[in-house]
């Protein structure tokens, strides 16, 4: 820690104030304003290289302040440093993966820089053009842009890229998980070779990586946690329910009033759709937010769950790095994604600004695969709940062999768990198969147990992380290949059919 107080001449071991990161008056009024009084360890580690206009590569958990981290320090230096050319010329540019992350990046551009004379603009697709441009022909300071957009307009030659001074890809890791990668190396090929260039992603895998290397220039490296872990102040659990009874239960949930503010993944926008008629039909408010959605769709479906007129939003994972909602008190996977950095993304939405939250996942027979990966990647068992009314099951046969389902004929609850009885209980995912139950206390509501079975984060869990494949959902059988995850490329070709 002494090493690192050093390099960034400043001292991270206490409690830190903006006021020490060197940051200029107007700036700290504004994060005042906004009620912030100490920055995040992303910003206390990002913001003095950023000044010293080094190029970073910074990892962090979603939620921990990564836009503010080079939102704050841009504004500074351009204020700092007064270009020679025209007034209203473009000199930094933020690409973002979706609209609802651009659309924030622009907010926090304008809530830090309100007490500066810079101007930014936000463009991305999904609505009519005019506006944008007439923006860009006024001048602005800063862009922030999705791909799609702006390789749309520089091909229309409103845009131009050659006075680009600092150059940030955030979500780098989301921009290749929907295959924009290409759209981002056309677009790198315009800036001009002197440049500050800031990566900021919640993962880092090899092939972001090796994007880094190529376009960063001696780069500070900032994790201030280790990639692909989650928030340790999300409660997660994971229900092994069959496909066919994943709306039962997750009504059977939301029967719970704690569960106030809601934001259920699906796979698809099919599938985000059809839930949300199926909640409606139940009398539980719900919108849907995806690709297909019109921006004002998005934009009005966002506003009514931020104010709390939904209760329940439907999302794809297309939306999920957009969606920043304070008190958001529950995750819930619907489908599990079958990129295991999407459930890092996904319960990343809860839990944010340090606060808490609980995450629960449903898991079909064909899922189980996904969730072998997820632990993996994440480097933790998550706790399962057994004793619910909708429990699985499927037992442990062959992944070749048809599914069997066991008790067809049975009711699928008794009329005590009707009555509220059967509160769920939670354990480690290492025990053996699925099993149902109605001890409990009379609540109906589900209780994960972190601390049973779960090891700890940290080194010494990277031998049970490794063997989490084999022995994570007891008698879960393997898969064949025909049921695995789709790989990175793969899925990213084909992001359009699930977005």
């Amino acid at each position: 820690m002494r090493l690192l107080d050093a390099i960034l001449g400043v001292d991270v071991r206490g409690y830190m104030k903006f006021n020490e990161l060197n940051l200029i008056d107007p700036l700290l009024r504004a994060v005042s304003a906004e009620g912030y009084a100490e920055p995040t360890p992303i910003q206390v580690q990002a913001i003095p290289h950023i000044l010293a206009s080094k190029d970073v590569v910074g990892c962090a958990q979603t939620g921990t302040g990564k836009t503010a981290a080079f939102a704050l320090p841009i504004l500074q230096r351009l204020t700092a440093q007064k270009s020679t050319r025209p007034a209203g010329t473009t000199r930094v540019l933020v690409l973002s993966p979706t609209r609802e992350l651009a659309s924030q990046i622009g907010d926090s551009f304008a809530t830090y820089g309100r007490h500066l004379p810079l101007r930014h603009t936000v463009i991305f697709g999904g609505v009519g053009q005019q506006p944008q441009v007439t923006a860009l022909r006024r001048g602005v300071d800063i862009l922030v842009a999705t791909p799609g957009r702006l390789l749309d307009l520089m091909g229309q030659g409103l845009v131009r890229l050659n006075t680009i001074e600092i150059f940030v890809l955030d979500e780098a890791d989301r921009m290749l998980d929907m295959g924009f990668i290409h759209d981002v190396r056309k677009i790198i090929q315009m800036l001009p070779t002197k440049r500050q260039t800031l990566l900021f992603s919640a993962t880092m895998p090899a092939d972001i990586q090796e994007l880094a290397d190529q376009i960063l220039v001696n780069p500070v490296h900032v994790e201030v946690t280790p990639q692909a872990t989650t928030v340790e102040k999300i409660a997660q659990s994971v229900y092994f329910v069959e496909k066919n009874d994943k709306r039962a239960l997750l009504e059977h949930l939301l029967d719970d009033k704690s569960i106030r503010r809601v934001l259920v993944f699906t796979r698809t926008k099919h599938g985000a759709n059809k839930l949300v008629q199926q909640l409606e039909r139940s009398s539980i408010q719900a919108e849907a937010i995806h690709g297909n959605k019109s921006q004002s769709a998005r934009e009005r479906a966002l506003e009514n769950f931020k104010t709390g007129k939904t209760r329940v939003l439907v999302a794809t994972d297309i939306a999920a790095r957009g969606i920043d909602v304070e008190d958001v008190t529950h995750v819930i996977n619907y489908d599990l994604p079958n990129i295991p950095e999407s459930y890092v993304h996904r319960i990343g939405r809860t839990a944010r600004a340090g606060a808490s939250g609980v995450a629960y996942s449903f898991c079909d027979f064909e899922e189980r695969a996904y969730l072998r990966d997820v632990e993996k990647l994440i480097r933790l068992r998550v706790p399962v709940v057994y004793d619910h009314p909708w429990a699985s099951t499927v037992s442990a046969a062959p992944a070749a062999q048809p599914k069997q389902r066991q008790q067809q004929n049975q009711p699928r609850r008794d009329q005590s768990q009707r009555n509220g009885g059967g509160r769920p209980g939670a354990t480690s995912s290492s025990s053996g198969a699925p099993r149902t139950g109605t001890q409990g206390n009379g609540s109906g509501r589900a209780a994960a147990s972190p601390t049973s079975g779960t090891p700890r984060n940290g080194s010494n869990n990277s031998g049970s992380a490794g063997r989490t494949n084999a022995n994570t959902n007891g008698s879960a059988p393997r898969h064949s290949s025909n049921n695995r995850p789709q790989s990175r490329n793969n899925q990213s070709r084909k992001s359009s059919q699930y977005e």
